[in-house]
């Protein structure tokens, strides 16, 4: 089960990945569950992006509220 703020993170991955700090605990959490990846960006950079097993938490949320 996913915390509120693992829940949070997970959403704004979804819809603002670079906007998220890299050392939020959350994170670690978010990828040993295989919910999130990180994905290297035409700048360099390496920016988190929600894998399909995650997109299924979103959208089995999304039906329960």
């Amino acid at each position: 089960m996913l915390s509120p703020h693992e829940l949070a993170t997970l959403l704004l991955v979804k819809d603002a990945p670079e906007r998220i700090d890299s050392d939020r605990a959350e994170l670690g959490a978010l990828r040993d569950l295989q919910l999130i990846a990180n994905e290297p960006a035409s700048s360099g950079f390496h920016f988190p992006r929600v894998t399909p097993r995650g997109d299924a938490v979103l959208r089995a949320f999304a039906r329960v509220r």
